[in-house]
């Protein structure tokens, strides 16, 4: 009787996503890092693992000292386990699968530049805990209402925003009011899609000069 032998392809050990300890251990070897440990590293990118990192587990806590996290480019569904990041100002979560933006408050007390761009957002709940938050960039995302775009005056302290790619963005820049109509909400904005924003007032004054 011929003996079963089970053949794993290599399609199903890619089903397994990369772990953040696992990524966190690739990170220490690159050549850049040699000599650095994770714990005390100020910027920690693990962004475009091969497989992806699926979940942002317990392994986060022990960056304490980082100030700037990228998992950019990765299959993340949910934001989570940020608490340990007592220094975190800059987090970058482009293009993964992320859906809303709960898991942010562990982070509220330091983090001014938030990267959200291509993902699935469509609500904003959550974003108010962000009072530092000075940048948002959440382009290619799927917020089609101004109800959920309100939200963000919660923010006192954000001066600048990409929101190019929304469905909003998309159809009032087709209509042609949405700087307009964003600006008014937002008046604090410093600069919109990456364009600086010019106050009526600014206008009037260079035209009287």
């Amino acid at each position: 009787m011929t003996p079963f032998v089970s053949i794993v392809t290599s399609e199903a050990k890619m089903s397994k996503g990369t772990t953040i300890k696992d990524a966190l251990a690739k990170w220490g070897e690159a050549e850049e890092n040699k000599g650095t440990s994770a714990a005390e590293a100020k910027k920690v990118l693990l962004f475009f693992q091969i497989p992806p990192i699926e979940k942002m587990d317990a392994s986060l806590s022990t960056l304490s000292a980082c100030e700037h996290l990228s998992l950019t480019t990765n299959c993340i569904e949910k934001i989570a386990n940020l608490n340990g990041l007592k220094n975190l100002k800059i987090l970058s979560l482009g293009r993964n699968n992320i859906k809303n933006l709960n898991g942010l408050e562990a982070v509220a007390d330091t983090l001014q530049e938030l990267w959200i761009s291509y993902n699935s957002i469509e609500k904003l709940k959550g974003i108010q805990v962000l009072k530092k938050l000075k940048v948002l960039y959440m382009s290619n995302n799927s917020v089609k209402d101004w109800g959920e775009f309100d939200k963000l005056t919660g923010l006192p302290c954000l001066v600048e925003l990409l929101f190019v790619g929304n469905p909003l963005e998309v159809k009032h820049s087709e209509e042609g009011d949405w700087s307009a109509r964003s600006c008014k909400v937002l008046p604090n904005l410093k600069k919109l899609d990456g364009v600086p924003v010019i106050k009526q007032e600014e206008e009037e004054e260079g035209e009287e000069g």
